[in-house]
């Protein structure tokens, strides 16, 4: 008899952004938080300065890499940029959907099957103001809209996109996309320099797999007590 899936549980569902200038302050969080946190994303900041090696660290802590450094250059360059972050025992990785359809599909074609290939569609701190400058007179959730359609079909595994749109991207594109929200702030949390943020009720509420963390608990000064409060909100 086949056993049914795990059911997916709030732990499942949390990304804690490792937002740190140095790997000593990344690995201190990540050995704080052990045991309660399964998926840690390292930005382009920390894989800047700390290369490849912070990857590996991380990983041996147990948890899952989820590699934010939103690729974006022609389409053979990416590819073996991916397959790259395949080989580091990568599970998730984003690129800029406005890269275009060579360059994703050969982004998709590159990574390994255990890879969820993420597309970026319009950053959270960007405003309309932001892409009337780069010549782009569409909405913000148009021009989301075009993206995750141009990332849908040309082989992507799912969206990086404000909770602000994670509705209409679920209506549109369907349950096959996995969706992955930053701009999540808990109502106890400061809203920083995100201009399109909510709660994590509502982002899962609207369709949002996955929620990236970062402030709320990497500078709260008991970060476990944030997660545990986050982890709570999120099962209620």
């Amino acid at each position: 008899m086949k056993s049914s899936p795990s059911p997916i549980t709030p732990r499942d569902r949390l990304i804690v952004a490792l937002d740190f200038p140095t790997k000593s302050e990344a690995l201190a969080l990540a050995s704080t938080l052990s045991g309660v946190v399964s998926i840690y994303k390292i930005g382009l900041q920390l894989y800047t300065a700390e290369g490849p090696e912070i990857i590996r660290e991380v990983a041996a802590t147990g948890a899952k890499i989820f590699l934010d450094l939103k690729l974006h250059d022609i389409p053979n360059t990416v590819a073996k940029a991916v397959a790259a972050a395949g080989e580091l025992g990568v599970q998730m990785l984003t690129v800029h959907l406005s890269g275009g359809h060579a360059m994703l599909s050969a982004a998709a074609k590159a990574k390994p099957s255990n890879l969820l290939l993420l597309g970026v569609t319009v950053l959270t701190s960007s405003t309309a103001e932001t892409l009337r400058e780069t010549g782009v007179n569409f909405s913000i959730e148009e021009q989301v809209v075009r993206l995750a359609e141009l990332g849908q079909k040309s082989g992507i595994d799912g969206l990086i996109s404000s909770p602000h749109e994670v509705k209409t991207l679920r209506e549109r594109l369907g349950d096959g996309m996995k969706l992955v929200t930053p701009g999540i702030r808990p109502s106890w949390a400061a809203p920083d320099d995100q201009k399109r943020f909510t709660t994590p009720k509502d982002a899962l509420k609207n369709g949002a797999d996955y929620l990236v963390v970062g402030r709320p608990i990497t500078a709260a000064p008991d970060p476990r007590s944030a997660v545990d409060r986050l982890l709570a909100e999120i099962q209620d």
